[in-house]
């Protein structure tokens, strides 16, 4: 039986660049307790199918739940895409209906009407979120008269994770994207960071969007969406724990996620090593 006291918010993602998400929670909500899940070993999650990209989500979320959490938040786009609308309608009502599982797809959606004038969106991220289309979807469905075009960045998550997101070879990758990202609609006036890793790219991708076009990260607008949850939902918020203590778990080398998360966070971080599934 699941316990019903106050626990850490639980966030996951596939590998680090969710880390990026917790940093903007962090920074608007320091006051709560949060749990950190990477499934590094299993990372990237960005090409795998549906399938197996649920089943992994399933186990991180569940994993979560027993350590406590009360609420999680994948703080993953290819697991927002593929994986929670399935878990928020099949696996909470069996798992326990009381507890919640948000995404960071819709947050970034609800606030692009106001960020694009032309109403011509961009979106760049991962090959698995471009697939699923879920950007366009979720931003139609709020704003049917908005664009959406997307392209995928299949080597941005392996510049970052490598470190190389400073490199001179990098500049060749990020500009070809975005360049791809115009030809398709010269209109685009907001472009979507659509993978929370690629905040971490941010001097190369300012460097070669077109002056005048904003660039959006996602961090900032769902530690927003999270803070007005909230406020709509007291109830939920008081099953979360206010200590201000951060753990991290991770599916493979602690030292190499301690390493890595100084890239994402610029501090040190205690880290445990747990196996899923």
């Amino acid at each position: 039986m699941l316990s019903t006291q106050a626990g850490p918010i639980g966030i996951f993602d596939s590998g680090y660049g969710g880390l990026t998400i917790l940093h903007g929670i962090r920074q608007l909500l320091p006051e709560y307790d949060y749990l950190y899940l990477g499934d590094n070993a299993r990372a990237p999650y960005g090409a795998r199918s549906f399938d197996v990209v649920y089943e992994f989500t399933r186990q991180a979320v569940v994993r979560l739940f027993e350590e406590g959490c009360q609420l999680v938040i994948l703080g993953c786009n290819t697991a927002s895409a593929k994986a929670l609308r399935t878990i928020q309608q099949n696996d909470l009502p069996r798992l326990d209906p009381q507890r919640r599982v948000l995404g960071i797809i819709r947050p970034t959606a609800e606030i692009i009407g106001n960020l694009t004038k032309t109403r011509h969106v961009g979106v760049l991220a991962t090959e698995g979120t471009i697939k699923s289309e879920s950007y366009k979807l979720e931003i139609q469905k709020l704003y049917p008269d908005i664009q959406v075009s997307g392209v995928a960045c299949p080597f941005w998550v392996p510049l970052v994770e490598y470190n190389e997101a400073d490199s001179p070879g990098a500049d060749y990758f990020v500009k070809k994207r975005i360049d791809q990202l115009m030809a398709l609609d010269a209109d685009i006036d907001a472009v979507i960071l659509g993978c929370t890793h690629y905040p971490i790219l941010m001097p190369k991708i300012s460097k070669y969007v077109p002056s005048g076009v904003r660039i959006i990260a996602q961090g900032d607008y769902v530690a927003d969406s999270l803070k007005t949850y909230f406020q709509r939902h007291p109830e939920k918020e008081a099953l979360c724990s206010k200590g201000g203590r951060v753990r991290y778990m991770t599916t493979e080398n602690a030292d190499k996620f301690r390493e890595s998360a100084q890239l994402f966070l610029h501090e040190h971080v205690e880290v445990e090593t747990i196996s899923l599934g």
